[in-house]
């Protein structure tokens, strides 16, 4: 929409622009109307931002976190028709433990959720799949949100990745399959949370008293996300300290009943490959979620790589250490390894008082899940809108400064799809999340080509050549994991895919019609995706809520 309107900072300027200029040499005089001159004269905008507020406006360019890429500052930012994108800046940024927690609940929360992979395939491929897949999944998505989330630090994530690499049509088309994609994942966490109390509390399982539980839920976790992102933030280190507490516990009570011979039992002849595939898939991916929050961030070019690089070591261990104990103190019957078994496990090996704080934990993990996911699926929105994606109402934030439309479009599309199963939920938003990635892997790749010296706070430690071999393992899992897909839940995948490629040009004609105001945030680097909807008298605005 709007390409017309949009112009590209010249990539000269992003690669000769310094990272920091507090040692820098004066420059020498350039003619204000040469090129030079006018390098020149952005740079002093940037190094004095006094100068600049009184000079025509340019747009800033990608670079260093602390220098070129600034966070919003306060105001309505410049944007055409007055909508509140700005972060207030009397709130306080995630800082790295946080956001080490975030990204914990964006992909685990913990071992809840990974039974499934028992039941299926049996202790020693459960076992072999968190290890090896890790390595071939894990790893190369972490390393490449490091890179591109620090390159572009904004709530964007992902959607302005593939934006700038591929045009603003395929980055809606990622925007739109990885916001449905976390919703549809969102749905997962209720489901679980009353799996877990149902043996407790039997009249969960199923009729108006679970519609109501998933109700009651979702609304005090969405207000949870109305209050603030920093405390999501600290709200994630309470409930992942004591999310983990009783597997420790657990794990050191077993150790006088384990049987390392029963962690070797496979039957290749009996494994549901499907389910085996999508459960493992599930439960280590989603590292780039965490990219949609890089501009709540604290110092993202420095805090982003070092909080994945933790999350990644926290996230296998928390997979690794209660798989092996349970499956290595307890007689091996597949059948009953499915979602909520470790709390049985918890029972058999401690007594009763450890099955209720794995239940007690189990409910506050799928918590924390729910309100990192819904940060990240409603910051997505606020990101896409700033970029002019979508209407400019989803860029506006609350006095708390969350975004509320993107927050209250979200937990109503958890609440649609909070009855199906579990394994309906896991297959489907699986489906959706492989095309996303195979976006953000084109995306990764091109930017490498085309923009290879443009400005990294983080650079994966491979060339072009080394990146395209290290995405060839994870491509080559997309393709099996969409190829087990059954055929319904492929069907109703595509066909949310084919809303998305509809929805983007419906989109334009909206804006061309001006039924909806449409704006870019012009504080943000221009990377050739943005757009300007006609100017609109900013006293039409409401004010913020």
């Amino acid at each position: 929409m709007g390409d017309e309107a949009r112009s590209e900072v010249p990539l000269a300027v992003l690669q000769d622009r310094p990272a920091s200029t507090a040692t820098s040499p004066a420059p020498p005089p350039a003619d204000p109307g040469s090129e030079a001159g006018q390098q020149l004269k952005e740079l002093v905008q940037i190094q004095n931002p006094a100068s600049a507020a009184a000079s025509t406006p340019t747009a800033p360019t990608m670079g260093e976190c602390s220098t070129e890429y600034r966070g919003l500052p306060g105001g309505n930012n410049g944007v055409a028709d007055g909508a509140a994108m700005a972060t207030p800046a009397s709130l306080r940024k995630v800082s790295i433990v946080p956001l080490v927690f975030l990204i914990f609940y964006e992909v685990s929360g913990g071992p809840f959720g990974i039974e499934d992979s028992v039941g299926a395939a049996g202790p020693l491929l459960a076992i072999a799949g968190f290890l090896v897949l890790p390595i071939i999944w894990s790893i190369p998505e972490a390393l490449i949100t490091a890179e591109l989330g620090t390159m572009f630090p904004e709530n964007g994530g992902y959607v302005v990745w593939v934006a700038s690499a591929l045009g603003p049509y395929w980055g809606f088309q990622q925007g739109w399959m990885k916001w449905l994609s976390g919703v549809i994942d969102n749905a997962l966490y209720p489901v679980l949370f009353l799996d877990y109390l149902k043996s407790a509390v039997p009249a969960l399982g199923g009729g108006l008293p679970r519609a109501f539980a998933v109700l009651g839920l979702t609304a005090v976790l969405t207000l949870l996300n109305y209050r603030g992102l920093t405390v999501v933030g600290w709200v994630a280190i309470c409930l992942g300290v004591f999310s983990v507490l009783p597997f420790f516990v657990m794990g050191l009570i077993s150790l006088p009943k384990l049987r390392p011979a029963r962690w070797l039992v496979v039957d290749l002849h009996n494994v549901d490959w499907n389910l085996y595939l999508n459960t493992l898939f599930w439960n280590l991916n989603y590292w780039d979620s965490i990219s949609t929050l890089s501009g709540e961030v604290d110092n993202p070019g420095k805090t982003l790589p070092k909080a994945l690089f933790y999350a990644v070591i926290f996230v296998v261990v928390g997979y690794l250490y209660p798989l092996l104990a349970g499956t290595g103190a307890v007689p091996l019957d597949r059948s009953n390894w499915s979602d909520g078994y470790f709390a049985d496990l918890a029972k058999l090996l401690g007594g009763a008082w450890l099955m209720w704080w794995v239940q007690a934990a189990a409910a506050l993990s799928n918590m924390g899940m729910f309100v990192a996911e819904m940060s990240s699926d409603s910051y997505q929105l606020l990101g896409m809108a700033e970029r002019g994606m979508l209407p400019a109402f989803f860029a506006r934030r609350s006095r708390h400064g969350t975004p509320l439309v993107g927050i209250l479009f979200s937990a109503s599309g958890v609440l649609l799809l909070s009855s199906m199963s579990f394994q309906e939920i896991v297959a489907a938003e699986n489906f959706l999340y492989c095309f996303g990635m195979l976006l953000e892997f084109a995306a990764f790749v091109l930017l490498r080509v085309r923009r290879p010296d443009a400005p990294r706070p983080y650079r994966v430690p491979l060339g072009t050549a080394g990146c395209v071999a290290m995405l060839v393992p994870p491509t080559a899992l997309i393709v099996v994991v969409l190829t087990l897909s059954t055929l319904k839940v492929a069907l109703v995948s595509l066909g949310a895919v084919a809303v998305g490629l509809v929805l983007q040009p419906l989109l334009g004609i909206v804006e061309k019609k001006g039924w909806l105001r449409f704006a870019v945030n012009e504080d943000l680097p221009d990377i050739g995706v943005g757009h300007h909807a006609p100017a609109a008298a900013a006293d039409d605005e409401p004010p913020a809520p």
